[in-house]
């Protein structure tokens, strides 16, 4: 090898190390509103990512499904906390996401404690 030819060594990488942010500072908070039937209307926040460019952050909030403790949404009724409700976002209004209802599901513990295995009733 001929001497000066290893230039490579002595030069620092091709591109700049790329800055390390954290993803949340990027995000913005908004309330989950559930429908009048229930109670507590505000049962909690959801991040999204700020409008930028063409990508508007309401539109990304649209169809999300949020699952919530029925015992959330009926502040004394404690008894219905193995209940989770599904609740599907609707409309944006300001910082306020509307959602409607999508379903409801067990908890697995109580789904467990009511069946029985080799039994064909359920009671």
């Amino acid at each position: 090898m001929a001497i000066g030819k290893n230039k490579r060594l002595t030069k620092g990488r091709k591109g700049a190390k790329k800055k390390i942010v954290d993803p949340f500072t990027r995000k913005e908070w908004y309330d989950i509103k559930a429908p009048a039937m229930f109670i507590n209307r505000i049962c909690g926040k959801t991040p999204v990512n700020r409008t930028q460019g063409t990508k508007i952050s309401s539109d990304s909030l649209k169809g999300r499904v949020f699952e919530v403790c029925l015992a959330d949404l009926q502040a004394p009724d404690e008894d219905q906390a193995h209940r989770k409700i599904k609740l599907i976002c609707e409309e944006v209004q300001g910082r306020n996401v509307l959602t409607n209802f999508h379903g409801m599901d067990l908890t697995r513990d109580k789904l467990c404690s009511l069946l029985k295995k080799w039994q064909t009733l359920i009671e």
